[in-house]
């Protein structure tokens, strides 16, 4: 009599089939968190200094990046196929960063704002890759290496060759 229910009830069960053991699940919100939690380290270091990709957009690349080469993996699929995914991670990142990306058509039609914050998503996703293969210390190596450009090099740079070209600028109209 509840044949239609039991029909049911298997197909759904066959549907979350990809999860076969607590093992499985460990590794799947292993390297989900990992990817959230280093984007989130990278996403706040850009929302501190008033950047428009913040924590959520870096979390959310990361996690996506790590996603998309998780599932095929579990799924069992061969290097050459993993290769394609990676490839098109990159390619739709690149697509994204374009997006982040402005060009000055005021006073300095030159000027060109967004590239560290499309280059730090590129990264993000690239961190987010290799979380989602299981290459945590990589992934944690990169975020840390990322976290320093980032955070230290506009203060070196400003050290060791002065001023910034658009702070000079600023300082030549007050005069």
């Amino acid at each position: 009599m509840y044949d239609w229910l039991d029909n049911i009830w298997t197909a759904v069960v066959a549907e979350f089939a990809d999860v076969t053991d607590e093992q499985e699940v460990a590794r799947i919100l292993v390297r989900l968190t990992m990817a959230a939690v280093l984007g989130a380290v990278l996403g706040f270091e850009r929302e501190h200094r008033g950047k428009s990709a913040g924590v959520r957009t870096h979390m959310l690349v990361s996690m996506g990046a790590a996603l998309f080469v998780l599932a095929p993996s579990m799924a069992g699929a061969d290097e050459q196929a993993m290769s394609r995914v990676i490839q098109g991670i990159v390619a739709g990142i690149g697509f994204l960063g374009a997006g982040t990306i402005l060009k000055g058509n005021g006073s300095d039609p030159s000027h060109v704002k967004g590239l560290t914050t499309a280059a730090g998503l590129w990264m993000t996703a690239a961190i987010g890759t290799a979380a989602g293969m299981g290459r945590e210390a990589t992934a944690l190596i990169s975020t840390v290496l990322g976290l320093l450009v980032l955070s230290s090099m506009p203060a070196l740079v400003e050290r060791i060759g002065g001023p910034r070209e658009d702070k000079m600028k600023e300082e030549k109209t007050k005069l």
